[in-house]
């Protein structure tokens, strides 16, 4: 049966992932190549058992075979092929192994690039990336497995076990329960995997740096070999953020994309660090400075990233993106507390040789504002912490759940991002080693100048908020800071090249992709605060009943209830959808189609918004309750949200800047050392 040949193909991915660690165990003790060599081909091995395992579960899905628990609990015959393939990660064994599956692409990866300048750390590398892979795979093995079949035992009670019962016993529904509602967006077929690709990839500097530390290494090679593997685990990991606050903008129904919910902090506590990593190892590959700190981070969000995975498994917290209860709380934080345990123990060990040869001048030089930045990164990183952590220590020691809502957040960490914007103003101008006030004063005022016209005509437009002026002149200050560099160092290639100023700013960012890359993350950066600020500080609501050709104001948009209609649909679902035509300033612009969807399956329903969209905003209107007899009436909650497209498009320049940031330029392929030209593998 190919449910046994899924299971098996675990069970031998579970046994050669023990079989990589004990491997590269045996090459650091007698330093034969073959065993390292074996344990290679034993990582390799994992990846293709992985595979197999999921095209298996893959094809039960599809081609539905509901007498496999988990098939029945997150497919149905009405959902589409393309939601079949992607409940392999809607539910806790599927995404679980889904999560395997990607580390063990991760670590084939790695396994194939040239070792010959890090054989010392390769078997630390592979004891390190396998131990965590074996981890996830042992709690599908043992714990949460997805090819558990379905039977009835001999009292007639409907049960699931990995034994093939008899023929006669196998209990096969006539239909599955279908994929939760909620995701079934398709923000939520990419949003997943982005994330578990980001999380994923953090496993791999980390092992890079537990080699190093393992084998005493300080020469930051290991930084400089997984610096793009970095860079890509957090743009995916960034990625998976926003896309998640697009799904929740366009599915929840409340008119936001952030709610500052416990899971959402889980996945955005591990991108603070990584954040501040890459900021800090610029200072080491520099000038050695910051090893101890760089070592602290990678180990930080390594164990973030398992925290992460451990509260939105667990069910020890109330979410809409947790899974259900289960078993493996515990097992998560023993795993949790064991690695961060070994982790730290190998750091102290290591310590005296992590210090640096050169120390912080002055406070006012890059590597000081770098700093600066770290800091204000654990200062947010503490407030997330407290404000997730801290509902559970309220019910152990009260027996009462205390709720930590969005206003603690928001007091505790904007001030903190306003800093952040200030330095990302500042940074730039700063020079290396120290910078004089006069100097960072003669490059920073023309920028400021200009800055100020923002709040200035905010102002006179009528916007008296003094934080939400503040905040603005900010954006603007860094948004003006970034231009006003790519200008200077554009114009200064023009005048040594004699090239138009446009080839120059061509050469200059092809030349400098990892400065100019990061300078074009600022700029996604600020028009993402925009939005931010647009949301935040000027949202407006309404709500009211209407019947037929009533209207509703907000602000320069006006609603006119138009029609109700109720229909099914193929895939299961009763719809309920409204019509409204919509005015700005009297004039007819459109009409939006709010509905309720009701699935018959999970009977759940679903709030699903119709916005119309522009750069100035988004008009977000909801169907909230309808009477389709009698008067025909409906009622409607409407938000008016300033600015929010810019956080979409401030997150597509992150993406670019990234992309930018990280493809090779010819100083990246090649590192001179000892007069010779040596490759850097990826």
């Amino acid at each position: 049966m190919i449910v046994n040949l899924g299971y098996t193909a675990l069970l031998l991915a579970l046994l050669c992932s023990f079989y990589a660690i004990v491997s590269a165990r045996v090459y650091i003790n007698n330093n034969k190549l073959q065993w390292v060599d074996s344990a290679r081909n034993a990582v390799l091995a994992v990846w293709f058992l992985l595979t197999l395992a999921c095209l298996i579960l893959v094809y039960l899905l599809t081609n539905e075979h509901f007498e496999i628990e988990y098939v029945a609990s997150v497919s149905s015959r009405a959902m589409p092929w393309y939601l079949k393939a992607t409940a392999l990660w809607g539910g806790q064994a599927g995404s679980l192994l889904f999560w395997s599956w990607l580390m063990s692409s991760y670590t084939g990866i790695v396994m194939l690039r040239d070792w010959s300048k890090e054989r010392d750390m390769q078997p630390y590398v592979i004891t390190a990336s396998m131990v965590t892979l074996a981890f996830f795979v042992s709690l599908n093995v043992f714990v949460e497995n997805p090819f558990n079949v379905l039977w009835i035992d001999s009292f007639g009670n409907i049960t699931s076990s990995m034994m093939r019962p008899d023929a006669n016993l196998m209990f096969t529904p006539n239909d599955g329960a279908g994929l939760n509602p909620l995701l079934r967006h398709p923000g939520m077929i990419i949003h997943p995997p982005m994330l578990y690709l980001g999380f994923v990839g953090f496993v791999i500097p980390y092992s890079f740096a537990i080699g190093a530390l393992a084998v005493g290494r300080t020469d930051g090679v290991w930084i400089r070999a997984t610096r793009r593997w970095t860079l890509i685990a957090w743009l995916l990991l960034s990625l998976g953020l926003l896309l998640g606050g697009r799904w929740a903008y366009d599915v929840l129904g409340w008119g936001g994309y952030w709610g500052w919910d416990p899971v959402e902090i889980a996945a955005f506590m591990p991108w603070l660090t990584g954040t501040a990593f890459l900021h800090s190892v610029i200072i080491q590959e520099k000038h050695g400075m910051f090893k101890r700190w760089n070592m602290i981070l990678i180990i930080l969000t390594y164990a973030l990233v398992i925290f992460g995975t451990f509260l939105t498994r667990s069910g020890v917290l109330s979410s809409v993106h947790a899974f259900a209860q289960s078993s493996i709380g515990p097992l998560f934080f023993i795993f949790i507390t064991v690695t961060f345990t070994i982790s730290l123990l190998l750091l102290f060990r290591g310590w005296e040789s992590l210090a640096s040869s050169k120390t912080l001048t002055s406070w006012l030089s890059r590597e000081g504002m770098f700093l600066l930045n770290n800091l204000l990164f654990m200062g947010i990183l503490v407030a997330c912490f407290w404000g997730v952590i801290y509902p559970l220590i309220s019910e152990i020691i009260t027996g009462q759940r205390v709720t930590v809502g969005p206003p603690f957040y928001e007091r505790t960490t904007g001030p903190q991002f306003a800093a952040l914007l200030l330095l990302m103003g500042i940074v730039p101008l700063v020079a290396w080693r120290i910078t004089t006030v006069n100097r960072i004063g003669h490059l920073i005022w023309k920028p400021t100048m200009i800055s100020l016209l923002v709040p200035i005509t905010s102002m006179i437009s009528g916007t008296l908020n003094f934080a939400a002026l503040c905040s603005l002149w900010l954006a603007s200050l860094v948004f003006c800071v970034t231009i006003y560099e790519f200008y200077r160092g554009a114009i200064a290639r023009s005048k040594s090249s004699g090239n138009s100023f446009f080839i120059s700013l061509w050469l200059l960012i092809s030349r400098n992709r990892r400065r100019y890359g990061g300078y074009i993350v600022h700029l996604g950066i600020v028009f993402m605060a925009v939005g931010i600020i647009g949301v935040e500080m000027f949202q407006t609501e309404t709500q009211g009943t209407l019947a037929l050709e009533e209207r509703m104001s907000l602000e320069d948009y006006s609603l006119v209830y138009k029609d109700l209609t109720e229909y099914p649909e193929n895939d299961g679902r009763f719809v309920t959808k409204a019509t409204l035509a919509v005015y700005k300033n009297n004039k007819l612009i459109g009409e939006l189609e709010p509905r309720r969807d009701y699935y018959n399956i999970s009977q759940q329903r679903m709030t699903i918004p119709d916005v119309y969209s522009t750069l100035e905003g988004d008009l977000y209107v909801l169907l909230i309750d309808w009477k389709p007899v009698g008067p025909q009436q409906a009622t409607f909650k409407v938000y008016l949200n300033p600015l929010i497209n810019w956080i979409w498009i401030g997150g597509f320049l992150f993406v670019l800047g990234t992309l930018v940031a990280t493809w090779p330029d010819q100083r990246d392929r090649h590192i001179i050392t000892n007069n010779k030209s040596i490759v850097q593998p990826f």
